[in-house]
C-alpha cells in the first residue's frame, strides 16, 4: 500500500521517487483515494527539488495509466500529426493548420481545451460555429479523421484523469510553473490522444505563461525528452506573444481570420506561423519529405483551394456549418483611434486580451458563459505606421458601455513612438 506521506519527505529532501511509486500514487489519486492536501503537499516539493527526467517520464506515464489511451495508428494504419500550442492571445493556429495539413494528406488529430483568463482555447472558438460538435466518442473520433482527413475534439473524462485533478488543484496551490509537472500534463495528454508526431508550439513573452527565451526553451527541452522515451517525434517552435496573434482577438472574430488564412488572405504574422507548423508537421509524417518541401506543399494547398474545401468537409463533418456567415457578429461595431502620429512600438498581448475577456469572449471563472460574438480587430500592430485619427483597433462589442470600457483598455495596450521598434520575428526558434 503507498504511504503518500514517505514519498512527501523523500521528495521534500531531495531524494527521487520511483515509477511503481509514481504509477501506484496516480492510480490512488484518481480513485480518490489520496486527498488533495497530501498531492498539493507532494506538488510543493517537487516545485522546490524538482523531477529528474526519468521522475518526469515515470509521471508522465503513471498519469496516462489512470485512464484510456486511443490507438489511432492501428485504427488508422498510418501515421497520425497532431500539434499543441502552451497558449497566448489571439492563438487560432491549429484552426488553420489542420485543415492545410488534412489537404496535403496527412490525418491530423487533436483533442484541446477551453480557454480561462485571458488566453483563449480551441474548443471555444469552434463553438461559435453554429452546431459544431466538440464532444466525440472514441470510435467518432476515429471515422471523424478517416472521413474528413482531421478532427479536434474535447479531451474526454476517461483520458488522463489524474492530470485533470492535480492541474486543478496546482491552479490553487501556487504550483503551476515548474517545468516537469507541465511537460508531463501536456505530453501524458498528447501521447493518450493516439498522436505519433507532434509539434508544439511554445509561446514566448508577455501574454505567454513563459516569460523569457530560457524559460520556454528549458521547458520545450522536458518535452522533447519525453517524447523521445515516450517513441514519439517532437518539434517545437519558440514563437513569440508579445503582441496578439495576427489581428482578430475573440471566439467568431478568430474563426473568420482562420477561414482567411486557409484560403491564402491572412494577416501575414499568423500566415507565417502557421507555415512553420505545417512544414514541421508534414516533415515528421509519413510522407518522406523535409521542412522545404513540407512548406511548399501547405503553399500550395492554400493556393489551390484544397485546404479550404478540407476546412468545409472538416466543419461540415462534426455537424458544424462552414459558411462565414452563419458566424454570430457583435451589435456594436467601434473603432479606436490614435491620438497621435508615428509608430506602434509595443501592443500588449496581456492587455488586449483582457480586454476581450471583458467584453466576454473568455472566462473569469470554468462556469461563465461565453459571448462568441464579441472581441477585438488588431488593426495596427507593432512597427506599423499610425496617423493621428487612424483606426488602431476594432471593438466588437454587446453594448455601447461594454465598447467604452473596451476603448479605455485597449488605448492603454497601444504604445506609439517617433521610431519603429527592432523587427522580431513570430518563430523564435525551433527545437528537435
Amino acid at each position: 500500500m503507498i504511504r503518500p506521506a514517505e514519498l512527501i519527505e523523500r521528495k521534500r529532501d531531495g531524494g527521487e521517487l520511483a515509477p511503481e511509486e509514481l504509477n501506484e500514487l496516480m492510480l490512488a489519486y484518481a480513485r480518490d483515494e489520496v486527498p488533495d492536501y497530501q498531492l498539493a503537499a507532494l506538488c510543493m516539493a517537487i516545485y522546490f527539488r524538482g523531477l529528474n527526467s526519468a521522475e518526469t517520464y515515470a509521471l508522465t506515464e503513471a498519469m496516462i495509466a489512470t485512464g484510456d489511451t486511443v490507438d489511432l495508428h492501428s485504427a488508422l494504419g498510418r501515421k497520425v500529426v497532431d500539434k499543441h500550442s502552451t497558449g497566448g492571445v489571439g492563438d487560432k493556429t491549429s484552426i488553420a493548420v489542420g485543415p492545410i495539413v488534412a489537404a496535403c494528406g496527412v490525418p491530423f488529430a487533436k483533442m484541446s481545451g477551453r480557454g480561462l483568463g485571458h488566453t483563449g482555447g480551441t474548443l471555444d472558438k469552434l463553438e461559435s460555429i453554429p452546431g459544431f460538435r466538440v464532444e466525440l466518442s472514441t470510435d467518432e473520433f476515429v471515422a471523424q479523421v478517416r472521413d474528413a482527413g482531421m478532427a479536434i475534439i474535447g479531451a474526454s473524462a476517461n483520458l488522463v484523469p489524474a492530470d485533470k485533478k492535480l492541474y486543478a488543484l496546482r491552479d490553487v496551490t501556487a504550483t503551476v510553473d515548474n517545468y516537469s509537472l507541465i511537460a508531463a500534463s501536456i505530453m501524458s495528454k498528447k501521447i493518450a490522444g493516439g498522436a505519433d508526431a507532434i509539434v508544439i508550439d511554445a509561446k514566448v513573452g508577455d501574454g505567454a505563461f513563459m516569460k523569457s527565451l530560457d524559460d520556454a526553451r528549458a521547458l520545450a527541452e522536458a518535452m522533447l525528452d519525453l517524447g523521445a522515451r515516450a517513441r514519439r517525434e517532437v518539434v517545437c517552435l519558440l514563437t513569440d506573444m508579445d503582441q496578439p496573434l495576427g489581428s482578430a482577438v475573440g471566439n467568431a472574430l478568430e474563426i473568420r481570420e482562420a477561414i482567411a488564412t486557409v484560403k491564402g488572405e491572412g494577416p501575414a504574422d499568423f500566415l507565417e506561423l502557421v507555415l512553420a507548423a505545417c512544414s514541421r508537421l508534414l516533415a515528421v509524417s509519413d510522407l518522406g519529405i523535409d521542412e522545404y518541401e513540407g512548406r511548399a506543399r501547405a503553399m500550395q494547398a492554400i493556393a489551390d483551394g484544397s485546404a479550404f474545401t478540407a476546412y468545409e468537409r472538416w466543419i461540415d463533418g462534426q455537424g458544424g456549418d462552414p459558411a462565414e456567415d452563419a458566424l454570430p457578429s457583435a451589435p456594436v461595431v467601434r473603432e479606436l483611434l490614435s491620438e497621435r502620429s508615428g509608430y506602434v512600438s509595443a501592443l500588449g498581448a496581456v492587455a488586449v486580451g483582457q480586454a476581450a475577456l471583458h467584453l466576454g469572449a473568455g472566462r473569469r471563472t470554468k462556469d461563465d458563459l461565453i459571448d462568441h460574438a464579441v472581441g477585438v480587430l488588431c488593426l495596427r500592430k507593432r512597427g506599423d505606421r499610425v496617423a493621428a485619427g487612424e483606426p488602431l483597433a476594432e471593438i466588437h462589442a454587446a453594448t455601447d458601455a461594454a465598447a467604452d470600457e473596451a476603448a479605455q483598455e485597449l488605448a492603454a495596450a497601444f504604445t506609439i513612438a517617433d521610431e519603429p521598434p527592432p523587427q522580431r520575428p513570430v518563430v523564435l526558434d525551433v527545437l528537435s
